[in-house]
This record gives C-alpha cells, structure tokens and sequence, in this order.
C-alpha cells in the first residue's frame, strides 16, 4: 500500500495560474511562489467584494482518537467530489504547524487519493506565513523588553507581563525560561515563557482580520503587561503596530493551491483548536465563498472544539452563516470510544459500537443547537462490516440527521460522490437556521459555563481562585463581553482525556484565563491543556529524511 507522501509524489499537477485561470483569477492578480502555489492579490481580494456568497460548508468530526477520523481527508475529498458532480467548488484550509508534522501527527494535508497538493510544501515551510507571524510575535517580544531596559517610560510592573515568545515547534524546554541574565546591559532578569506558534495571539489575529486597517488596529489592541497600577499596557503604546505590520504584509494573503483531482484549495492560517480557535482565515473563507458556488471549509479537531469555535467565535466576528455541517466519524473510532484496545478494532464489534456512539450522539445534539442541519458521514476503512455500517447509519437516521459512506481515502472525489450528493440534497431541502449558543452580553462566567455544560456535558463548573481573580479584573477592564475561547484537551469531551464516550454530570475544572484583546476573545484555560507541546518518545521527525535528489520521505 503506497503511503501519502508517496501517492503525492507521483501526482502530476497543474500549474498554479490554470487552476486560478478555472476561477477567472487572472495571472496578474496571483503572487507566484514557483509553480504550484501563488497568493491571491489584495486588488483581486477587494474587487470580489461585489460578488454574491456561495453556500458556506463546514466539515468537523468527533472527538479525535489514535485510530484516526480523516476530517481533513474528507473535507478534500468532498470538494473534489463536488467537482466530479460538476460543481463550482473550493476548499478552504488551515495550514499545518511544523510542531505536530515532527511531533506525533505527522503531516496535515489530507491522505490517500484526498490530499492538497504540493503536500511536502505545505507541511514545511509553505509560503513563510508562520515564519512571518513568529517574527511579529518575537519582535514584539524584543520591544517590550527593549522598552524595560531603556528606561520603562510606561511604567511596566516586570512581575505582570503576558506576552510570551514563540516558535512553531513543540519544545517542552521551553515554557518556561529565565531571560535577561549576564550583566547589566543584557536586559531585565525575569520569567518568560514560550507558546507554539499556532497559540500566538498574532495567529487569532491574522485569521479574523478583514484587511490590514483591521489588522493593525487588532495588533495595537494587544495587552503585552500591566502596569504598576494595574492597567494594561499594549502593543499601540510600545509603537510595534507598523513593524509587525510590515512582517505579515504578505502572510495576510491567501494561498492558492490545488488538490490532487486539481480542486483549488485556499489554504491560510493555522491556530490549533484546543489551544486557539481553531480556524482558517476569515479572509480565505470569505474569499472562497466569492470564487464558487460552495465553500467547503473545516474547523480543527472534534466538533466540541474547532466546531463550537468556528460557530461561537468566527462567525460571530466575520458575520457568516454556515448553510449545512458534515460529521465525520469512524467506526474504528466509535469502538475505540466503546473500550476496545487500539490494536483490537479491526475485529467486529457491535456491543462496543452500542458504547461508543454515544460520542457521535453528543456531537449531533450539540450541532442541532446552533440551528445548522447536519450530514453524518462515515470515513469508510477495509475492516467495517455492513452490520457495523449498517448499525451507524440506522442510528443517525433515528437522530434525524442525513447520513452517507466516504471512500475518498482509498477513491478520491469518486468516493465522495454519495455524500456530496446528500450534501447538496440536505442544502436544497434543509433551511439554515443559525444562532450563537449564548449572546454578547452575558457574564464570562455565564460564557463559560454555558460552553461547559450545555456543549461537554459538565455538572458542575469550578473556577480557581487565580481564574476567579483574572475574570474579575477583564470584566472590570472591559473585556466582559468578548466570547470565550476554551482551551481545553481534544481527546475527550470533558477536560480529562481518560473520559472516553459520552461523560456526563462531570466537575469542569478553570485554572487561568487571560484577554486576547486583539482577536477579540478571552481565552479559558483548563484541565491540563499546553500552549507549548512537547515531543513523543519518538517523535515523527525520526522517520523523516531527504536524499541526494530532494525527495522527501517519511513525512506522512
């Protein structure tokens, strides 16, 4: 069996400017990077302004498990499902984080016949973007201590700076650091700390920005510190704005490239949806709506996660209205929910299935709340048997959900077909009925325990008595009516990651929370959730190599 990478490799793609030229984007309008991959203008981005909206598709999964849901896969292979249907379809992307794709994820461009393609490009350095973001982020990192040192003009309490370093790879060393140490003109000593890239506010910001006015004035908007007198210091006052600006100039334009089938797929930023919100750009998917006629687009990890997220927080900012959802789900992944050992889930097993779903009913139930009508598909693998096919289907019927198999891992868009069309059937006879799970104007801790009890199912929400203090003081500051961003493990619903299935009447427990007031949400931290990952005990970089030729191997 040919592995991703390999299929990849012996894809044969189409240059950059004919997919483009498909949409009617004319090669002057694209900022060629070699080849396969350009960024779309910002001339060409504000003239499709007057363009009607496409329909608006979000694709999001159940809570992920090491037997794998293939969210990303399907969303790929839907879109190029849609185009064997003859439809006007693009695809709408994060960009993968170099920390997982050396980590233990491995590469994050679809699989099988179902990926984006130049997928080695992709999950490396693509175009810059993380690199520009990771520049703005330490930039103004520098400034702010800069600032300490030549005077600290702003009076900046050295004990109360939130700004933290980053860098796009997972090191554990890192968290938590000493910098400033050696002699006098070497900086203030004190406690700093790195975040993965993907969990710098400067990520959030880029992705909910409309344009670069909206991007500046997010960025000024940054608290960096408090002050002596417990007021918050920003990244307007420490006169970084224009700097960082210049950095992401570029990075703020959307990537265009294809799939292997030649579906375009813009593919623009990358926050992580446990730490973050967990969504591509605003610009992408606004800009993908404009192009075609359906915008297929996927929101990061399980449903509790990236879905509540994308609803909560990206659709409320960016004004969008989501016309259908598609569930993935797998039945390896609903018996593993069921108690059965990874290495057993290739054997039948119904009672185990009858555990698990329970996981697939909560997701269900969650979505409906948000008014949107939902597809559950099912990422097909050689061992499912009809009775387990069957049984999964039955049920989602029951539930009144549309359901239909996915082979796009094995098929490409040929295998997307039946869902494509129950995709496209449930968006002509099934009305959108959007709403937010709670208003803008209701307590953070109302916020917060709605998210809590009515989306994982907790009894009880317990605050720490850090978190209790931090909500008091962003409230009194005025950062009461921003939604909340959970940080929050993806294994399980609850926030310990032992809590297979569906837990229910659990404790949530809140350590800290902190204002991103650039992006415009307060982000709650939980359970034992990190900013900054760490590697396995073997990490995916030790099966990656390049040889003398420059043919990557080992990278999914």
């Amino acid at each position: 069996m040919k592995t991703d990478i390999e299929i990849a490799q012996e894809a044969v793609l189409e240059p950059i400017v004919k997919i483009a030229a498909g949409l009617g984007i004319p090669e002057d309008e694209l900022e060629l990077y070699g080849k396969y991959k350009a960024k779309l203008s910002d001339a060409y981005l504000k003239r499709l302004g007057s363009r009607p909206d496409g329909k608006l598709i979000l694709v999001t999964a159940i809570n992920p498990t090491p037997a794998g849901e293939g969210k990303t896969t399907t969303t790929v292979g839907l879109g190029q499902a849609f185009g064997k249907l003859g439809k006007k379809a693009v695809i709408a992307l994060r960009e993968p984080s170099l920390g997982p794709c050396f980590g233990i994820k491995g590469g994050a461009a679809g699989g099988g016949y179902a990926q984006v393609v130049p997928m080695e490009d992709l999950n490396l350095h693509f175009t810059g973007d993380f690199h520009a973001i990771t520049s703005a982020n330490n930039l103004l990192a520098a400034m702010l201590d800069n600032h300490i040192q030549q005077g600290n003009e702003l009076g900046i309490d050295t004990r109360q700076i939130v700004w933290k370093r980053c860098e796009d790879m997972n090191d554990r060393a890192l968290r938590n650091v000493v910098v400033g140490l050696g002699s006098k003109a070497d900086g203030f000593v004190r406690e700093d700390h790195f975040v993965i890239t993907v969990a710098s506010e400067i990520m959030a910001i880029l992705c909910l920005a409309d344009d670069m006015q909206d991007l500046k004035q997010r960025l000024a908007r940054m608290v960096v510190a408090y002050n002596h007198k417990g007021e918050p210091v920003t990244a307007g006052e420490l006169k970084a704005v224009g700097a960082m600006a210049a950095l992401l100039k570029d990075a703020m334009k959307p990537n265009l490239i294809q799939t292997l089938e030649h579906t375009p797929a813009l593919v623009h930023g990358g926050p992580f949806a446990n730490i973050a919100h967990g969504c591509n750009s605003v610009r992408a998917t606004k800009a993908a709506l404009k192009m075609a006629d359906y915008c297929i687009t996927e929101a990061g990890f399980g449903a509790d996660l990236g879905a509540e997220k994308f609803l909560d927080i990206k659709c409320r900012m960016a004004g969008l209205h989501p016309d259908a959802v598609v569930l993935v789900a797998t039945v390896r992944a609903l018996k593993y929910n069921g108690g059965v050992a990874k290495a057993d889930l290739n054997t039948e097993n119904l009672e185990a299935l009858r555990r698990g779903i329970v996981n697939l009913e909560k997701h269900i139930e969650n979505l409906h709340k948000y008014g949107v009508p939902v597809v559950v598909t099912l990422n097909a693998f050689v061992s499912d048997t009809e009775a387990e096919l069957d049984f999964v289907r039955e049920f989602c019927e029951k539930k009144g959900c549309e359901f239909a198999l996915s082979e796009v891992w094995a098929k490409g868009g040929e295998g997307g077909i039946a869902l494509a069309e129950k995709v496209l059937e449930t968006l002509e006879n099934k009305k959108s009925d959007f709403k937010l799970l709670y208003g803008d104007n209701v307590s953070l801790k109302e916020k917060i325990e709605t998210v809590a009890k009515e989306i994982y199912g907790a009894g009880n929400v317990t605050f720490a008595p850090e978190a209790v203090k931090q909500m008091q003081r962003l409230e009194m500051l005025g950062y009461g009516s921003l939604p909340v961003c959970m940080a929050k493990n993806q294994y399980s619903l609850s926030d310990d990651p032992e809590l297979l299935g569906r837990p229910e009447g659990f404790e949530f427990r809140i350590r800290e929370m902190y204002v991103s007031a650039g992006a415009g949400f307060v982000v709650v931290l939980t359970g034992a959730v990190m900013t900054m990952p760490g590697l396995p005990r073997e990490p995916a970089a030790y099966r990656i190599d390049v040889d003398e030729s420059g043919r990557i191997t080992g990278l999914f």
